[in-house]
């Protein structure tokens, strides 16, 4: 147990010794201050901005931005849905695999655009290596930087600011955070023992003398953008557990950081460029603990294991169903709280394996979306609860309530709210309609509940699980579930759209809204924003907002069925 612990705060010091040096240098790029990757990238952004006739001086208002992020991605879309289709005579497909069904195609392409990457195939036997690379790589890289240059332009209004332009704020994003960090963290993984090829799958002969083909590919530098875009749709069907994608102890601990240093940092960042380094590590502090509480009780219920299993053998034995026994229960813990946390969704053990705090965790973490957040929007989603902290602070004691020196008010609350209720429409209605349907014999591929494979509260939470993953655009699962069929590929399209481009719109009308506004000066009575108090109320009204929406299903799920067990 005492090592499973100092491996789990291991890593937790080095990501909070990562936050200020990569939180500084993401403020510096989007501040467009000089950096040591000048030389560089700066005339490679000349030449981009150049071929693609971007006017990258001029900033946008809310609405043009808005047309940018949706006309680039509908772009995108298109082209990775036509290679998926053709992917049967297009080149780099060694093993001659068929283009996948149309709605399977959609609903990876909407899944990867939105930067969910929610699997409803296995990658090796489904998608080619143009498929994976030219494609879903392509996405990795693209979808991220959506996410980051809304929480940059997000940021940017909040502190008054225009909110920029999308495709510079795209590019930079690519260029100098993403692509270098890829580029670094690929080589080291090959160096680890990840591959990076394009041959076919390996022919080895078994003990039994059959031959068996081992499936490999160009996985070293899919997986670094997978964990660093928070994207974790991995290369393999068992995604992280695989031993090609996650060879050992120190390959995890450079995912488990990779994951999550870029959305941690974002708060760092949010502090500089907006003047108030105290606030930035106050949220950072607050959101910092709400991890460590969800890793600790995922961690003590995977050591404490299954006791049923206990009973039988007559003793406590941690739980190792559905774990990678290089990883252990330990480090489970850690990766789950932090994928649902990160909304990256890379498992490195199955997640319909965990006990009931583990699968409490890791749905409750998809539910409030802040800790830390998708890649950009989490950060976002963060400052919007502060909004409506002050909001209602300012409801208190009576006065106008103020944000930044900006005031809040019915606009702001509406656009505020609109992303608060999105995620639970998208998460909820089409659960309960999936429950709603009895099995009906000739429908399988229609009805939602022919595919659920846990009888009781289990089945419950692996329902509410798919829909939450595809709204928080998050992309793990409760694996088990019969996910490929047009009932599910259809409504969890719905679902990541949905929690997708809805947010995203409000958000930016919402920082567009802001930056409008008139500067109101600080007096003796405005309410202080960067104060222990204040953070402590904005994670009170995080964790009741959380608890009140979510809570039916939370008793429905993991904690009727934590009470059963027990």
């Amino acid at each position: 147990m005492t090592q499973g612990f100092f491996q789990i705060g291991l890593t937790l010091v080095i990501l909070v010794a990562i936050v200020p040096f990569l939180g500084s240098y993401m403020a510096k790029v989007y501040q467009k201050q000089r950096t040591f990757l000048d030389p560089i990238f700066n005339p490679l952004e000349r030449a981009i901005y150049v071929l693609s006739g971007v006017r990258y001086q001029q900033n946008m208002t809310g609405w043009q931005y808005i047309r940018a992020i949706l006309l680039s991605n509908l772009v995108m879309f298109i082209l990775v849905y036509l290679i998926f289709i053709l992917q049967g005579i297009l080149p780099l497909n060694p093993v001659n695999l068929a283009a996948p069904s149309w709605d399977l195609a959609l609903h990876t392409a909407i899944s990867f655009v939105t930067n969910t990457n929610q699997q409803h195939y296995s990658g090796e036997t489904t998608f080619s290596y143009a498929s994976q690379v030219l494609a879903l790589g392509f996405l990795m890289f693209t979808s991220a930087a959506t996410g980051l240059a809304v929480a940059i332009a997000f940021i940017r209004g909040l502190s008054g600011r225009e909110i920029g332009n999308f495709y510079v704020d795209l590019t930079r994003s690519i260029t100098r955070i993403l692509l270098p960090i890829s580029l670094i963290g690929a080589i080291i993984l090959v160096a680890l023992g990840v591959p990076e090829t394009i041959q076919e799958p390996a022919i080895a002969t078994t003990l039994e003398g059959v031959p068996q083909a081992i499936a490999r590919g160009p996985v070293a530098h899919f997986e670094i953008i997978k964990e660093l875009g928070e994207n974790g749709g991995g290369f393999f069907g068992i995604n992280s557990a695989h031993p090609f994608e996650n060879p050992h102890g120190l390959t995890n601990l450079i995912e488990t950081l990779t994951m999550v240093c870029i959305p941690a940092s974002l708060i760092y960042t949010y502090g500089i460029m907006t003047g108030n380094k105290k606030q930035g590590w106050l949220i950072f502090g607050m959101v910092f603990i709400i991890y460590v509480i969800l890793i600790t009780i995922s961690a003590i219920g995977e050591f404490q294991g299954n006791p049923i299993v206990n009973n039988i053998i007559n003793q406590q034995a941690p739980n190792l169903e559905g774990k990678e026994v290089r990883f252990g229960w330990a480090q489970t813990a850690l990766w789950a709280v932090t994928t649902t946390g990160t909304m990256c969704g890379a498992v490195n053990g199955m997640h319909d394996s965990l006990m009931p705090p583990g699968g409490f965790s890791t749905l409750f973490n998809m539910f409030l979306q802040i800790v830390w957040g998708g890649q950009g929007t989490g950060t976002a989603y963060l400052f919007v609860f502060l909004i409506l902290t002050v909001f209602l602070t300012g409801l208190m004691v009576g006065r106008t309530p103020e944000f930044l020196g900006r005031k809040i008010e019915k606009k702001e609350i509406v656009l505020a709210s609109v992303i608060l209720l999105v995620h639970p429409i998208m998460i909820l209605i089409p659960g309960a309609i999936t429950m709603a349907f009895p099995d009906t014999v000739g429908y399988p591929d229609v009805i939602g509940l022919a595919g659920i494979t846990n009888p009781g509260f289990h089945g419950v939470s692996q329902v509410i699980y798919e829909y939450t993953s595809a709204a928080a655009n998050n992309g793990s699962g409760f694996e088990g579930l019969n996910d490929n069929t047009l009932w599910w590929n259809l409504t969890a399209s719905i679902s990541l759209l949905g929690g997708r481009y809805i947010p995203l719109i409000a958000l930016v009308l919402l920082a567009d809204n802001m930056y409008r506004k008139q500067p109101v000066p600080e007096t003796p009575g405005t309410l202080r924003t960067d104060t222990p108090l204040f953070t402590g109320v904005t994670a009170g009204i995080i964790l009741i907002l959380g608890a009140l929406t979510f809570l039916p299903v939370l008793v429905l799920g993991p904690i009727a069925e934590g009470l059963n067990l027990h």
